[in-house]
């Protein structure tokens, strides 16, 4: 799978670690993307978007796992940096773990951004809404 949408150079300048986003959307929608494989992903709209910001800020249960997510994905470049595979492969499996917990809304939404072009309207639109998101464990 291929996130080409958010190396963008506009997600790249209003985000500030992008690895954090892609390995967190990469986990996040695995488990979508297995029970997805047997239908066609329907187009990803601004309102699924708002629907997973809603979904998600409105858990302090999702809130805390998405910002556990973001921790761990700090350990994760670390690990890759330093070339511990063992380690890695250790937090990457946590990663997925608690990713599983965000939802198929979640899982979704990534996984149909493949489709979307960033410099649409609604790829702008979706950009500012996963900024949302990521703002979630800033606060």
């Amino acid at each position: 799978m291929t996130f080409f949408w958010f190396k963008h150079p506009r997600r790249m300048r209003r985000t500030g670690n992008l690895r954090l986003i892609v390995t967190i959307l990469v986990i996040a929608a695995a488990p979508a993307c297995a029970q997805a494989q047997n239908s066609t992903p329907a187009r990803v709209t601004k309102a699924d978007a708002q629907k997973v910001l809603k979904i998600i800020s409105s858990d302090k249960v999702k809130i805390r796992i998405y910002c556990q997510m973001a921790k761990l994905n700090n350990q994760i470049e670390q690990a890759n940096e330093m070339g511990d595979a063992k380690k890695f492969d250790a937090l990457f499996q946590r990663m997925y773990e608690l990713g599983k917990k965000l939802g198929p809304e979640y899982a979704a939404l990534i996984d149909g951004l493949q489709d979307i072009n960033p410099e649409s309207e609604v790829g702008q639109e979706i950009s500012s809404i996963l900024d949302a998101l990521d703002n979630l464990c800033r606060g």
